[in-house]
């Protein structure tokens, strides 16, 4: 996915960070060239503050998007992945376990599963960051209840693990 993005929009680092803007909310591109989070459409000026960008980078790169059909195809199938509890896990009395992963990350998400699995907490959430777009992505748990901080040292020793908090 990336090369395809990268070969259409690395001479123009505007309409990059506005295709990035979008993947990372899972915005996508309809046929009447709007852009829509699920059935929610999404103002060009809303977009351009965000991405930090001016609005005529937005238009553009619908342009480009539009006129590209292995790029149109890409973004108009973009959806949102919903709502993250990360940061209202707390209120609701979940438990979080945020992994910092290196370039080596290969099953460090199955590794932790199963550590959490091992010691009968339920997962209610997981999120991994793409590592094509974060230089340092970040693995998100979120269990059914806190996690005992005595699990700290065992998410450690998981193969590809830089850090980890638990809250």
């Amino acid at each position: 996915m990336w090369e395809i993005i990268e070969d259409k929009f690395k001479k123009y680092p505007a309409r990059m960070r506005v295709a990035e803007k979008m993947i990372e909310l899972g915005l996508s591109v309809h046929e009447d060239g709007k852009i829509y989070c699920g059935n929610l459409k999404i103002s060009d000026k809303s977009l351009a503050t965000a991405a930090d960008v001016d609005r005529r980078a937005i238009k553009s790169t619908i342009e480009i998007i539009q006129e590209d059909s292995q790029l149109f195809d890409l973004f108009k199938n973009i959806i949102p992945a919903g709502t993250l509890l990360k940061n209202v896990a707390k209120i609701i009395d979940l438990g979080v376990i945020e992994i910092a992963v290196g370039s080596d990350n290969e099953g460090v998400l199955a590794a932790t599963t199963d550590l959490i699995s091992k010691n009968g907490i339920n997962i209610r959430q997981a999120y991994a960051e793409d590592s094509e777009m974060q230089e340092y992505p970040i693995l998100t748990v979120i269990t059914d209840s806190p996690i005992n901080g005595d699990l700290l040292n065992e998410f450690l020793k998981i193969k590809g693990v830089n850090r980890v908090s638990i809250y």
